[in-house]
Parts: structure tokens; sequence; C-alpha cells
């Protein structure tokens, strides 16, 4: 069965022959290398490109290897990377005429001085570049040196909720606490049957994303890095920082890991695309707090998998659920603090900080949501639309709620939506 990601193919078909080298990102096994050699090109050919004019390339791929005369157990077993001259020699027996060729590489970060290859492509007139990689390196502040502004990011996200529901036999309701269970992994999700996606899920997470982390990293205590990974998954949407999460492990764990291996690992986390932050945002006073921020995992089934399904709370789980939407819809997102003054009974004066879940950016759109998984009555409304309301400016505001509501506008503007409404509409925010 295939999944259909048309919002990802979009996005390449609009930057054909723009010039750049598209760079598709992404956390392991969402579904890049699948987009690229099977969904993208199939586009190619159904536009008439001939097979022969689409070069396809996996840099993991021991068949592909042998093409150019290397091993992936020779490269294993000497750590290094892809030979670039015995790859530029098997493009060049490859380009026969002077049409346009596609090159479709697979995990270029494999292949040795890839920048300088890569650059040295975008310079033929008759070369269509596109590449996958499954770190963040690839758009470092080096990279972005290297490539002089050539790159052009694609990231792609597991499954959004509408692209799961395509291929899930049942209604929404239960198709969202599935999706929350178990996550938008493709594979995860074409599995039949809970414990066989629960087994496939923590073996990816030891088979892979833990093995390249430590393997990328050069992490030397394991352990630690697996006890962040547990602290962060039972904490998804809290505030912490790297002081905080030291403290935890000295009281808990009786670790003297310092904050700056723990800030170390967390940038490995992000690097990987496993978690991905969300900073404060000052609304008031127009500024960015540095510390502490909420982090919110790509894939829910991930982190579920990592504290063995143990500990699931509806709330945060679909406030991440949102957070990831967000993000896939090329939002910026932070979480919003209002600064109040206020009396209390007494007459004293108090300061607090009103907390908004997000504030979403896109250009110059902004948007302030609020996850509340259920509005029982109006005591629950009034506490969560009372950050909006100390707002000052006109930009958009809504609840986003779990309840199976229509959407509509209360007396101060503030939409309320189900959760359900919000996610298969992609254009919702828009409209």
């Amino acid at each position: 069965m295939e999944i259909r990601r048309d919002f990802y193919l979009n996005k390449l078909i609009k930057r054909k022959h723009n010039g750049l080298i598209k760079v598709i990102t992404g956390i392991r096994r969402c579904g890049k290398s699948y987009l690229l050699n099977n969904i993208f090109y199939d586009h190619l050919l159904e536009s008439g490109v001939d097979a022969d004019h689409i070069i396809r390339f996996a840099f993991d791929s021991a068949d592909d290897l042998l093409l150019i005369g290397e091993s992936l157990i020779q490269i294993e077993k000497e750590k290094r990377g892809v030979d670039p001259e015995k790859f530029m020699a098997y493009i060049h027996s490859k380009v026969a005429d002077g049409g346009m060729y596609y090159l479709l590489l697979d995990e270029i970060q494999m292949l040795d001085c890839f920048e300088a290859v890569l650059n040295g492509y975008l310079r033929k007139r008759n070369m269509d570049v596109y590449v996958t990689g499954s770190n963040a390196r690839l758009l470092s502040k080096d990279i972005a040196t290297e490539f002089a502004g050539r790159g052009d990011e694609v990231h792609m996200y597991p499954l959004s909720f509408a692209e799961f529901m395509t291929v899930y036999d049942g209604d929404k309701y239960m198709g969202l606490s599935e999706y929350m269970l178990y996550g938008g992994i493709p594979m995860v999700v074409l599995r039949e049957g809970g414990d066989d996606k629960a087994a496939a899920l923590q073996n990816l997470f030891s088979e892979i994303y833990i093995r390249d982390i430590t393997k990328r990293g050069k992490v030397k205590n394991i352990g630690e890095l697996e006890d962040l990974l547990n602290i962060l998954s039972s904490s998804i949407g809290s505030l912490t920082n790297p002081e905080k999460l030291m403290n935890t492990f000295r009281s808990v764990k009786r670790s003297r890991i310092t904050s700056n291996t723990i800030r170390k690992y967390i940038d490995y986390l992000e690097d990987s695309f496993l978690i991905e932050p969300a900073d404060r945002y000052d609304i008031k006073g127009k500024a960015y707090i540095e510390t502490p921020r909420k982090y919110y995992f790509s894939d829910l089934g991930l982190r579920n998998a990592r504290i063995n399904f143990r500990q699931f709370e509806e709330t945060h789980s679909m406030e991440n659920v949102i957070y990831n939407e967000l993000r896939m819809r090329g939002y910026s997102v932070d979480v919003g603090v209002v600064p109040v003054v206020e009396r209390d009974q007494d007459g004293n004066v108090r300061r607090k900080q009103l907390e908004v879940d997000f504030v979403c950016n896109l250009g110059s759109s902004r948007y302030y949501i609020q996850s509340a998984y259920s509005l029982p009555d109006e005591a629950k409304r009034d506490q969560e639309i009372r950050p909006f309301r100390k707002i000052d400016d006109s930009f958009r505001k809504m609840i986003i709620t779990k309840d199976i509501v229509q959407p509509f506008y209360d007396d101060y503007g503030i939409l309320t939506v189900s959760i359900y409404d919000f996610l298969l509409d992609p254009q919702f925010l828009s409209r």
C-alpha cells in the first residue's frame, strides 16, 4: 500500500530547475527515500522524462556502492565516507548527451566532500540535483558556507494526521487515538496490530536512532543519553533547561553529569530530528526569553515507545500533535508569555506570567493558539482565554479542543475549533 505524500511532492515540483540543491531532511524512516526514489521518480517519468536521464544512487545501499567499486562493509570498517572520485566517474559515465539529467541522491552525508561534489554539479546546466540526509549537519553553518546559498531545504515530517487517515481503516476519532499512541512513521503505520507496532518502534529506537546519535556524536556514556531521552519523553510540553535537567539527574540518578554535557546531548537529539524546541516569547515585550524552553517529539509513537507506553497523557500528546502539525505547515512556533500585574484579595500587587501554548508565525501572519483537551464548562473556557484577553493586538486567536464542536467565534472574536477539523484541513489557519 502506497501512502501519498502530495504535500512534499508538490514542494519538490515547485523547486524543479531552480538552480539550487534540493535537500530533503527529516528524521530517519519518515519517508524521505520513498518520496525521492519512488514518488518523485514516478512524477518525472509521468512528466515525460526518459528513465536514462534520472540517476538514482543511495549511499547506504550495498548494491549501489558496488556499482562504483565501493564496499559498504569496508567503508564501515575503515570508518570513512564514500570515495567522491569513484562516484563522480560513475555519474560521468551515465551522462551521454546535453539533455537535462536528474540526480536523486540518498543519504548524501555518507559521501566524502559531498559539498564540493554537489556544487560542481550545480555548475552544469543540464543537472538538477535532489538529495536526502538524516541529520541537521546538512544545513549547519559550515555546510551553508560551502553551498554559498545554493541549498534549498524541504524538511519532511512523519505522516500528518491527514496523511495517516488516508490509509487508516476506521473513523477519525479512533484514528486520532491510534495516531497519538503509535505515531506516523510510515513503516509502523502500515503494520498490523498494536504489539507489532510497538515492537517496530522500540526496535527503531535501539537499532537506528540511538546507534546513529552515539556514533555521530561519539557518545561514550550511552546510559546517560538514554536517561535524558527518558526524562524528556516523560515531560513533553514542560518547561526545562540543562541546569534543571542536571539537578534531576543528580537527585534521581545520583549522576555527576554536567549541564554542558546535557546541552550537548540535546543538540545531538535535535540534529537527529528526534526532538524540536519551542522557545518562550514575551508577547508584550516582543522579546525572546532564552531559558527555559519546551521540547516536543517529532513522532509521538517514538516518544511513547521510549517510555514503554507507560505514561500516556492525552493533554500533552494532543499539544505535541498540534505543535508538529504547525511546524509541518511551515510555521515557526514559540511558547507565548504574557506578563500581567494584578492585585489579590488582600490588595497586594502580584506579578504573574500567563502562558499561550503556541505563538505561530509565517511571514506577516501570526496566530495565538491554546490547546485545550476539553472545555467542560465556562470556568475552564475562561481560564483558556484569559491570556488572550491580555494581548492587545489584532492577530487571530484560537482554542483547539478535542471536544466535538462546530467552529465558532465568541464575543471576544476568539475562535474555538475541534482538533479534527484543524488537523484534517491543511488550509484551516489561512481561511
